[in-house]
């Protein structure tokens, strides 16, 4: 048996102290609360975005008085090592670089803070080579170069777990020389990533360990349920996968969502109407930012101008604002 995102006990698990501070106070970090765009970047986990709509929904429900804008740019497919592997989408195209557009989106976008999810990507889904991790390793640090440049914060996220076991009969094992399907281990990559990563928390990086909090989280969900997995594809989390990336996000920003329902409610409700709002505009402005800065990415659904998307989000907007 597998559980449904409404089990009551998975709600519970996200919930685990009701309401333990519901009196305090919530602010955000000082860069964060004083942002007026927040732009994040990422792969396809960050272009389905439903962590950054779980994220915007806490935000309005804490501290509706903030009056900062998210941009998702995230692009499907991407790398930030610049890697792709040889046949990448049957051969049609190889991974977009976010070094491609990277210059773009910071010049026309002028974010006060930066977000930046990438990794499951960049080892093109091979057991770790030193090769690849250098790779890895050079252009985050490019990525944090150009962002420190554009006098913005960045704010760094590990990447979410790759989980063979819904795909066992498709990975590969160690010692090949192509994988036209995932290494079996392709996790312990990642997980050297996201070590490498939170180790530059000693060089004043800000690193949040989103990929951590997933594997203890599917650990424990295990433990229940041996079969229970946050995808289907071993790749990219459903919504209560996106749940608890966004919860790391939002616990390191102070806003403790396990203190309360609200995450719960939102991870095993996401047609609810603030979601639903929420996740129209962003999939409106990603769009639209996504067309004006410019990306080599096929199959990406063209946006609206940037001043008729912006005039239709404000109208989301309003709407938002006026929900109990």
């Amino acid at each position: 048996m597998s559980y449904s995102l409404r089990t009551p006990r998975l709600i519970c698990f996200l919930c685990m102290v009701v309401c333990a501070h519901a009196g305090d106070a919530f602010t955000l970090p000082p860069a964060l609360a004083a942002a007026q765009r927040v732009v994040i970047l990422g792969d396809s986990i960050t272009y389905g975005g439903a962590y950054v709509d779980f994220i915007e929904a806490v935000i309005h429900t804490r501290l509706p008085a903030w009056r900062g804008e998210i941009i998702d740019v995230g692009l499907s497919s991407e790398t930030v090592s610049g890697l792709s592997e040889t046949g990448h989408a049957g051969g049609k195209f190889p991974r977009p670089d976010l070094h491609e557009r990277l210059a773009r989106v910071l010049a026309q976008t002028k974010p006060n803070v930066v977000l930046a999810c990438y990794g499951m990507n960049d080892g093109i889904y091979f057991p770790l080579s030193e090769e690849r991790f250098e790779r890895f390793r050079d252009g985050m640090n490019r990525l944090h170069d150009a962002v420190v440049a554009a006098h913005a914060t960045l704010i760094h996220i590990t990447p979410p777990v790759f989980d063979a076991r819904p795909i066992v009969s498709k990975v590969l094992p160690a010692g090949l020389e192509a994988y036209p399907t995932p290494f079996a281990g392709y996790d312990e990559v990642l997980t050297q990533y996201s070590a490498w990563l939170v180790a530059q928390r000693a060089r004043g990086w800000d690193v949040i360990d989103a990929h951590t909090a997933m594997t203890h989280t599917l650990a424990q969900l295990r433990t229940r349920d041996p079969a229970f997995s946050f995808s289907k594809d071993g790749v990219h989390p459903d919504a209560l996968g996106h749940a608890v990336m966004a919860r790391a996000i939002l616990n390191a920003w102070g806003l403790r969502p396990d203190d309360d329902e609200l995450l719960g409610h939102i991870a095993t409700n996401p047609d609810g109407e603030l979601i639903k709002l929420i996740r129209e505009r962003r999939k409106l402005r990603m769009n639209a930012w996504l067309t004006a800065t410019g990306h080599h990415r096929p199959g990406v659904a063209a946006g609206l101008p940037l001043a008729e998307a912006e005039s239709r989000a404000a109208v989301l907007t309003a709407k938002i604002r006026a929900l109990p």
